[in-house]
């Protein structure tokens, strides 16, 4: 094997700052972050998704996507990689092991939503008050996304209203949870103030 091949990519980066995010969702979450980066001045930001491989559904398979693209790639003191993923089903010594693994740097987060990535998408249109099941929670959003799929996400409809999810999900986020929200909740929030924020 060709010892070019076993170096870890160095090469001169055009961009300050890169946010790797991998993701538990092939659909929705790379589309709603793409449409994040469009909608901010990420001027000098690179974000690149690690999408799940849906072959291979676990939270497990998340974290392993992740240390994959680390092993290969320079991820710098500015740079930060984050796992994104639902509460949904999963036991709690999976998601567990995640959240330690966010502790090894400062440079590393996890971003859960309970019980689903919906319910951050609810957010931005209402404070969830009321939502005490996976089922409101969708029946909610359908009211304000209709014929919802997660294939299509219709961002349009998110214009003008990230400020509102970001402050609708500190609201629930009292305490701040340390690991990830017990009840319905999302710390996705915390990569997404980081995200409109990184260039003030």
């Amino acid at each position: 094997m060709s010892t070019t091949r076993l170096k870890r990519k160095t090469s001169f980066r055009k961009f300050r700052i890169l946010f790797v995010i991998a993701t538990e969702g092939t659909k929705t979450e790379p589309q709603y972050f793409q449409f994040l980066v469009k909608k901010i001045d990420s001027q000098g930001i690179n974000i690149q998704y690690k999408p799940l491989d849906s072959k291979k559904h676990s939270q497990k398979e998340v974290l392993k996507t992740m240390e994959r693209w680390l092993k290969n790639n320079d991820l710098r003191d500015k740079d930060e990689a984050y796992l994104v993923i639902d509460r949904d089903n999963w036991e709690e010594k999976e998601i567990k092991e995640l959240y330690q693994w966010s502790q090894k740097q400062n440079n590393y987060g996890l971003a859960v939503s309970n019980p689903f990535f919906e319910y951050w998408l609810l957010l931005h249109f209402e404070n969830g008050k009321g939502i005490d099941c996976p089922r409101k929670s969708k029946d909610s959003l359908d009211t304000y996304l209709p014929n919802y799929n997660k294939a299509r996400l219709d961002t349009k409809k998110l214009e003008n209203k990230i400020q509102n999810a970001i402050h609708h999900a500190k609201q629930k986020d009292i305490p701040l949870c340390q690991d990830y929200p017990k009840i319905y909740g999302t710390t996705v929030y915390r990569l997404v103030e980081k995200l409109i924020t990184i260039n003030n």
